[in-house]
């Protein structure tokens, strides 16, 4: 197959996916950072800000194990391009109608229907930039994505804590609406940008084979695919529990932990988050890094693997800490979870051009759609296991432990991929 691109279509490609990706990051994390503000906003208040927030981000993370699978199949059966483009109109409309919702059950729908919508952002676009780049310098390409994308949720903390004070039409828009319509007028500009990149060259060649694309079944029925598939989202457990439940109920942790609260809790959240992601996208630059470096995917997911378990333990037994330092630990966390892209190349990197659309999208997706399972089974700790007031912590560490447990054997199990030559079919 004849597979070289331009090097003007290599950096279009790489600037239009980290900036895509810049987009989804912001809209993924914004519930995280208004969770509060706008649920007080809609009537919500107490214990339920922790339960009606678990409900809505679970049926955001439901929404993108749904969009996962379809924005996979149709980026091996249609085309990398035709989920960067789907993708962002389904997520860019359903955030500017978040702006707008005046109710919880609306609220969640569109949640949902976002969530469907963001599913296919970087899956579509990792799997771009590593079929048009050179096998050994890809690293570097799903680095910059990863890295400048997480960005996004740097700026979804900046805007979600600015008091814009909107008057439209004599309805005041608070800040948490004004940050939904922001995010969706971001992804409706990027369209622009997009009309200008090329599709792969690697699944141009494809269309002339008769080869099955998108089979999802491929990755069932085969054993070796199946076990190949899963341990690809195995080792991304402690990532997304660490920023969907660590992170995200950052003020309840603080609140149990015994840390000095601010004046206003509200911006714990916010705070938490935009450093949680600072690190992150750190740590996604040094991962890449260490990994071109090492020339092995597997050592520097391990690195950052080990680094997530100390941080995380430091973490939850950081009692009667200072503000700064919890903050700190926020930050620290993130940069830890930095394995991001490698985690996401590795799964792009297992699996043929015929399916690898499908698994890139859906190994990410799986793994934030994990957070569902992994946050009944922190309430169930919570609830009926452990009692007092260290529930919540005990609880927390007891999945943490074994979100590490299955994703160091995952990892061990993982064939190593770093210059490995993709163009092949399954």
């Amino acid at each position: 197959m004849n597979t070289s691109v331009n090097n003007k279509g290599v950096y279009s490609a790489v600037a239009v996916a980290a900036l895509g990706y810049f987009v989804d990051i912001y809209d993924l994390i914004l519930f995280g950072v208004v969770r509060i503000s706008s649920l007080n906003s809609l009537g919500v208040t107490g214990e339920e800000l922790t339960t009606k927030g678990e409900m809505i981000i679970n049926l955001q993370m439901i929404g993108m194990l749904i969009g996962g699978i379809l924005w996979g199949i149709m980026g091996d059966r249609k085309g990398r391009l035709s989920v960067l483009f789907g993708s962002i109109i389904m997520y860019s409309v359903a955030n500017i109608a978040n702006g707008f919702v005046d109710s919880i059950t609306g609220y969640a729908v569109w949640r949902f229907i976002a969530g469907i919508g963001l599913a296919g952002e970087l899956g579509a676009g990792i799997t771009l930039v590593s079929e048009s780049m050179s096998k050994e310098n890809r690293g570097y390409g799903t680095t910059i994505v990863a890295s400048f994308g997480l960005l996004g949720a740097i700026a979804a903390g900046f805007v979600g804590k600015i008091n814009w004070d909107i008057h439209l039409g004599g309805e005041l828009f608070d800040n948490w609406r004004v940050a939904y319509i922001v995010g969706g007028i971001l992804g409706l500009a990027l369209l622009i940008l997009r009309i200008g990149v090329y599709e792969s060259g690697m699944y141009d060649s494809l269309k002339g084979h008769q080869v099955k694309r998108g089979d999802l079944s491929q990755l069932f029925t085969k054993r070796k695919n199946f076990i190949k598939y899963l341990n690809c989202i195995l080792i991304g457990l402690p990532l997304w529990f660490v920023i969907g439940v660590l992170v995200i109920q950052s003020p309840e942790f603080a609140k149990v932990l015994g840390i000095a609260l601010p004046q206003d809790p509200k911006t714990i959240a916010p705070n938490a988050i935009m450093l949680a992601y600072i690190g992150l996208s750190l740590g996604d630059l040094a991962s890449g890094i260490i990994s071109q470096v090492l020339k092995s995917r597997k050592k520097a997911v391990g690195v950052f693997l080990g680094l997530t378990a100390i941080s995380a333990f430091i973490y939850l037994n950081s009692f009667n800490a200072s503000l700064y330092f919890f903050y700190g630990l926020c930050f620290s966390m993130g940069f830890s979870v930095g394995y991001w892209a490698m985690f996401v190349t590795i799964g792009s990197e297992q699996f043929g051009t015929n399916l690898r659309a499908t698994v890139t999208t859906t190994v990410p997706n799986f793994v934030r759609g994990s957070l569902f399972p992994l946050t009944l089974l922190f309430q169930f700790l919570r609830e009926n296991v452990f009692s007092g007031s260290n529930a919540h912590l005990l609880a927390a560490n007891t999945v943490m432990i074994f979100c590490m447990i299955i994703a160091f054997t995952a990892l061990y199990y993982l064939e190593e991929t770093f210059g490995k030559d993709l163009d092949y079919v399954e």
